[in-house]
């Protein structure tokens, strides 16, 4: 039987193995089992991220996080986001973060930095971030300006870090800070700041989807020697080489997201008594049905492919941009179209249509804006 999150017969494909049809099968029935209980409204997004992570960790899901374990394949990375994305926005969300934390420090960490922080990032009693945006930098990771000045043998970190996923609940963040070792790019570094280092302070901001999302002040913040992630003057390399890895992951989200609001609007357009038939009757409403299923395949076959090439060490960059610009874009199309199939019982707030509505929006933005993503793709014809 073909789990929920996915199209039928996409997992079937020789792109995938038996070990990653058993993750998709095992996964998609742990999820099925509490989705119910994770749905909570009235409780604040930061409180359910912490416990989501401790849920998912618990229940072996980050296990792969370990640096004692084989690292996890971007196709079982895929597949996770995919699954967790079509039964809950936030448990897709803390896990995801989780990835991009525990892939900087397992990629470019010393022995003691991955032994200090993934066996907590893994079980899911510890909580990461990745502190890469400001106020004035954000796609344009060349323009960071935190400074982090010498200091002794360690740095002193004052500046602001906005729009920061978990950064109001981490338990270590990587840090992109300028160390002026060179213009631009050149002059980044990257750091493992505690979240309760002294003079750190996370402030939490509100979006349109709940999240657990903050802005991070550094007030004469030090850090020791130790704390330096990779090499000084290679930080630029650092939060490249994760965010081009993670892109097909969105990709895979949007997925889950998308195909859950298909699957939904299926549903009502079969129950919804209207013009003395159904609404699955109308041949304006099968059109849009079709044209979802449609975009719903592709953004599958896209992702699956950018997965593939990254796993069996192929140049993936176009592959991984391409499948996240049109996963993203073609998964608010279809969250879009279900809303209107639903009408106005699709506008309720928070109700699962509402909620897909306002979660959706922002795939489009984070790990690269489909603007800059398809300059890349430009770049590299």
């Amino acid at each position: 039987m073909t789990p929920a999150a996915f199209e039928p017969d996409v997992l079937r494909l020789p792109l995938f193995g038996d070990h990653h049809r058993d993750l998709a099968d095992r996964l998609d029935r742990w999820c099925a089992e509490r989705t119910g209980d994770w749905t909570d409204p009235a409780a604040e997004p930061a409180d359910r991220c912490r416990a989501l992570l401790a849920e998912i960790g618990g229940a072996g899901w980050l296990r792969h996080l370990d640096s004692d374990r084989r690292a996890s394949d971007l196709r079982s990375v895929c597949i996770r986001r995919q699954v967790l994305a079509y039964h809950e926005d936030l448990a897709d969300f803390s896990y995801s973060i989780q990835e991009l934390c525990a892939a900087a420090i397992a990629r470019y960490g010393t022995e003691e930095q991955r032994r200090r922080h993934l066996p907590g990032l893994a079980a899911g009693t510890g909580a990461g971030a990745l502190a890469l945006s400001e106020p004035g930098a954000g796609s344009d990771l060349a323009a960071v300006a935190l400074d982090a000045a010498p200091d002794g043998d360690g740095f002193v970190l004052n500046g602001v870090k906005t729009w920061i996923a978990q950064g109001d609940i981490a338990d270590v963040h990587v840090v992109l800070a300028r160390t002026g070792d060179g213009p631009g790019p050149l002059g980044l570094t990257a750091f493992l700041v505690p979240g309760d280092a002294p003079g750190l302070k996370a402030s939490p901001i509100g979006a349109i989807a709940p999240r657990s999302w903050a802005e991070l002040t550094f007030t004469d913040c030090r850090v020791g020697p130790d704390a330096v992630l990779g090499e000084r003057g290679r930080g630029y390399v650092v939060a490249l080489d994760v965010l081009e890895r993670a892109r097909m992951t969105v990709a895979a989200a949007a997925t889950g997201f998308a195909g859950r609001a298909f699957h939904l609007a299926l549903e009502r357009a079969r129950a919804r008594r209207a013009y003395r038939g159904r609404l699955a009757d109308l041949q304006l409403v099968k059109s849009s049905l079709a044209e979802m299923r449609i975009k719903l395949s592709a953004a599958s076959l896209l992702a699956a492919r950018a997965a593939w090439a990254a796993d069996s060490g192929e140049d993936y960059a176009e592959a991984s941009s391409t499948a996240k610009v049109y996963a993203t874009e073609a998964a608010g199309e279809i969250v879009d179209a279900a809303v209107q199939i639903f009408g106005a019982a699709g506008l309720v707030a928070d109700s699962p249509m509402e909620r897909l509505y306002r979660q959706i929006r922002s795939l489009r933005i984070y790990e690269g804006p489909s603007e800059v993503l398809q300059m890349g793709i430009a770049e590299a014809l």
